[in-house]
C-alpha cells in the first residue's frame, strides 16, 4: 500500500466527466509523475489529493486517513504541502519574511499579517527561516522583496516555504511552468537534492518531459480522465499508447 491511495475515483462537472474510475498508488519516498494532455484530469486529480474537490465516487487516503472534505490547515497538519502552478508568495514582503511566515504557521497553525512585528522578535522563527534559506541557496537574497525575484527564485522560495512545514508528501503542480531553461534546470537540481536529502514523497504534474524523465521513479499517464498507463520512465518513453495519446513524435524526451 502506498502513502497516497486513490481508489475508484470519479468526478463530473455537469455533463463533463473529468475523472473516471481512477486508481493510483503513490509509494513512499518516491517521485511519482502524473502526465497527460490538457483536459486529461491532472489538476482535478491533484485537487482531490488535498481535499479541495470531493469526488463523486471513490476514496483518497493519505497514510490510511481520508483527505476528503478536510480544510487546508488540516491537510498541512497531516503532512501534505502543495506548490501551485503560479508561485504563491507575498510580493511586498522580503524573502526572509516570507519564509518566517511558513515557519510561524507550522508552529502556530495559523497566520495573520499583523503578526509580522512579533515574528521579527522570535529568535526561533528567525533561526529556522534563515536555515531554510541557506538550504535553498537564497540567503543572499533574504532582504529582497518577493515581487523582485525571478520566476525561478520565486519557485525556489515557495518550495522552501513548503519544506519548512516538514511535509511527508510534496505536491507540485507544473513547478517549471513559464520558466527559462536555466531556471528549469536549476529547479530540477533542487528537487533532486530534496529527494536525496529528505525523507519525503513527491507527486508532480508537469508538461515538460525533460523535467518528468529527470525526476520520476514512476509515471502515470492520464487520458480523458482515466489512467492509460503506469510504469517506469524507461518503459513509458517507448510505450505506443503513450506516444499516441500524449508524447507524439515532436516531443523531446
Amino acid at each position: 500500500m502506498g502513502i497516497l491511495e486513490v481508489k475508484n475515483v470519479g468526478k463530473r462537472f455537469g455533463g463533463l466527466q473529468a475523472l473516471g474510475d481512477v486508481n493510483l498508488s503513490v509509494q513512499e519516498n518516491t517521485v511519482h509523475a502524473i502526465i497527460g494532455p490538457n483536459g486529461a484530469g491532472k489538476s482535478t486529480l491533484l485537487n482531490c489529493f488535498v481535499g479541495k474537490l470531493i469526488p463523486d465516487t471513490g476514496s483518497v487516503t493519505f497514510d490510511g486517513q481520508s483527505v476528503l472534505g478536510l480544510k487546508p490547515y488540516q491537510i498541512n497538519q497531516m503532512g501534505i504541502s502543495r506548490v501551485f502552478q503560479t508561485p504563491e508568495i507575498f510580493g511586498d514582503l522580503s524573502v526572509l519574511e516570507n519564509m518566517m511566515i511558513s515557519c510561524f504557521a507550522k508552529r502556530d497553525g495559523s497566520f495573520e499579517l499583523n503578526a509580522i512585528a512579533n515574528m521579527m522578535k522570535d529568535k526561533e522563527i528567525i533561526e529556522n527561516a534563515e536555515n531554510m534559506l541557506e538550504e535553498m541557496n537564497m540567503a543572499s537574497k533574504r532582504s529582497m522583496h518577493g515581487a523582485a525575484l525571478s520566476r525561478g527564485d520565486k519557485r525556489r522560495l515557495e518550495i522552501g516555504m513548503c519544506l519548512s512545514q516538514q511535509p511527508r508528501l510534496l505536491l507540485l503542480d507544473e513547478p517549471t511552468a513559464g520558466m527559462a531553461r536555466a531556471d528549469t534546470n536549476n529547479t530540477i537540481d533542487l528537487l533532486k537534492q530534496i529527494k536525496e536529502e529528505r525523507d519525503i514523497t513527491i507527486a508532480i504534474i508537469e508538461h515538460d518531459m525533460h523535467v518528468v524523465f529527470s525526476l520520476a521513479d514512476r509515471i502515470t499517464v492520464l487520458a480523458q480522465g482515466t489512467p492509460l498507463v503506469e510504469d517506469t520512465p524507461e518503459n513509458i518513453k517507448g510505450h505506443p499508447k503513450v506516444k499516441e495519446a500524449y508524447l507524439g513524435e515532436t516531443q523531446q524526451v
